[in-house]
């Protein structure tokens, strides 16, 4: 009993200013020690003890179905990206054109979940990179991004996630990501404010020069002011 008033006076105390230290996704040592199908078995009980505390009739042809198919979504679609076997595999190219100039992705869809209390995250994502030789396929930008926001994520980290992917890929710092993304944690709950949203940047090498960078924010139609 102690225990429980200890967290939830922890809970209190964090309200609503939540933050995250690590550029890395927190995951366990053990975190796939057990096989999807075996996590699919156990999240379905989960579910189902939630749904029964909270009072629903699970005999309800509505809702019978109801653990298992979250349980199977939690594993296989929304928190996907945490499995390292699903990260996209990412072949690049001889730069044969000789493109030096930006190269810009933008308005890629993306859905992720917040981890603070697992509830959508969704926006858009807008990358760009100046090759240094190599050039990667355009659909690969999107699955990264995909991958990276299939996972519990706070959207600052998603940012740094998707900038390291993708210098690594190249082989070059100069690589940068804007998110501008809705939080359904604000915006359906607490002060439920529908009409804002959260912007993140990461810039890398060139994309830290003030020139450079107002480019890009040009390019995707974004103020200039980060």
């Amino acid at each position: 009993m102690k225990g429980d008033t200890t967290l939830q006076m922890s809970e209190d105390s964090l309200g609503e200013d939540h933050f995250s230290a690590s550029e890395e996704t927190p995951l366990r040592d053990d975190a796939f020690r057990l096989t999807d199908e075996e996590k699919i078995d156990r999240i379905t009980d989960s579910v189902r003890d939630i749904l029964l505390t909270l009072g629903m009739d699970l005999d309800d042809d509505s809702l019978k179905g109801t653990p298992l198919r979250v349980a199977k979504m939690f594993v296989k679609e929304t928190f996907g990206g945490l499995h390292p076997d699903r990260r996209p595999k990412s072949s690049t190219f001889d730069n044969k054109y000789k493109y030096g100039e930006m190269l810009v992705e933008k308005n890629i869809t993306l859905y992720s979940t917040c981890e603070h209390h697992l509830l959508p995250i969704v926006g858009k994502a807008h990358i760009a990179y100046i090759s240094n030789g190599s050039v990667v396929g355009l659909s690969k930008m999107n699955r990264i991004v995909d991958y990276y926001a299939k996972r519990p994520q706070v959207q600052e980290r998603l940012n740094i996630q998707i900038v390291r992917e993708l210098q690594e890929v190249l082989g070059t710092p100069d690589v940068a990501c804007v998110i501008d993304a809705k939080h359904l944690c604000v915006n359906s709950r607490g002060i439920r404010d529908v009409a804002s949203s959260t912007v993140t940047a990461e810039y890398g090498g060139k994309f830290k020069e003030e020139a450079v960078r107002k480019e890009f924010l040009e390019y995707i139609n974004l103020e200039t002011e980060f």
